[in-house]
């Protein structure tokens, strides 16, 4: 049943690219870049090797011209002028396929690309949420993630402890040895995403501080290397943690803001945007999606759908002494 949801979402959503694509939407959002007015800024979480290279090949044919982490601390100490044509690569939480499906395809096109690790994971080999899955997968009782992400953090990790035990899983996280190898390239930057990529709002600002640290000294003491940037476990922070950063010398973070990265972006160095690539999606809706014409277009779409739903709601409550089949009559008007 779940396969079947999700090969219609993905149908219904190649439809709604192809017409966007036709409409040209694409094309101008590409002739806006190259005339200056942003930089497009995508990440990707576990791409499979075909999307990603498909991926760095559109890029690649269009023209588009790749930025490491330290060039863009150029741009945003005005070091650098702001680029024409311009996109930044980067991945969330280190997955162990990362190094063959990425990090190879770096390598070959010469394309930079940061990746922004979480450190227990790559200790223990696991992360946290797979837990939930598997016990939905399982069949066992088990809380929403969604819900999950908004208890308290203590809460969350007393729920996943007995999740750990009762569900073994494969390694998914980079190994040390990986992270450390991978760093070699120097096509790759690794980046913080914390120790235990918790939600960091729902943590104390000592449990904040700490997890930020913690997996800085570690990212730095695997790999040799200073790490000088971030990106928020979720995209969700406050400025609470953007202080936290700027005490412990990072440079940059990146939230998952779903915005074109402008001058006036650029301004706010703890909260750079970014478009997410959708994985087991068409690669035309990934286009949409990472030249920053999905979004919109969608979010417009949803509130409308929920414009309507809330209407009809609020007619049916009106309505609620009488049939309804009364009621859906007069819905159907």
């Amino acid at each position: 049943m779940m396969n079947m949801k999700v090969k219609v979402r993905n149908v219904c959503a190649f439809l709604l690219a192809s017409i966007l694509i036709l409409c040209g939407c694409v094309r101008r959002a590409r002739k806006r870049a190259f005339n200056g007015e942003f930089i497009l800024s995508v990440y990707f979480h576990n791409p499979s090797r075909k999307e990603f290279e498909t991926c760095v090949k559109w890029f690649k044919k269009h023209r588009f011209r790749f930025l490491s982490i330290a060039d863009l601390q150029q741009i945003v100490q005005q070091r650098l002028p702001f680029p024409k044509g311009a996109v930044v690569l980067t991945l969330d939480d280190g997955w162990q396929s990362n190094e063959a499906n990425v990090v190879e395809v770096a390598n070959q096109y010469q394309v930079p690309v940061t990746i922004f690790v979480s450190t227990e994971p790559v200790e223990k080999g696991t992360y946290w949420w797979s837990y939930i899955i598997e016990a939905q997968k399982k069949k066992l009782a088990y809380p929403l993630l969604d819900k999950l992400k908004k208890l308290n953090n203590d809460e969350r990790l007393a729920i996943v402890k007995d999740f750990r035990i009762l569900l073994p899983l494969r390694r998914e996280a980079l190994t040390i040895e990986q992270v450390r190898k991978v760093a070699e390239s120097k096509y790759v930057t690794i980046g913080g995403h914390t120790h235990t990529h918790p939600i960091l709002i729902n943590c104390s600002a000592g449990h904040v501080y700490d997890e930020l640290a913690l997996s800085k000294e570690k990212l730095e003491s695997w790999t040799d290397k200073e790490v000088t940037c971030f990106s928020y476990p979720n995209g969700d922070y406050g400025e609470r943690e953007k202080e936290i950063l700027k005490d412990l010398n990072y440079k940059l973070a990146f939230s998952s803001q779903p915005v074109y990265m402008t001058p006036g972006t650029l301004k706010d160095i703890y909260t750079l945007p970014r478009f997410g690539f959708l994985e087991n999606a068409s690669f035309a809706e990934n286009i949409c999606r990472i030249v920053g014409v999905w979004k919109p277009f969608t979010g417009n779409f949803r509130t409308l759908f929920s414009k309507n739903q809330h209407s009809n709601e609020v007619l049916i409550d009106e309505h609620q002494s009488k049939s309804s089949a009364f009621a859906i009559g007069q819905l159907a008007k």
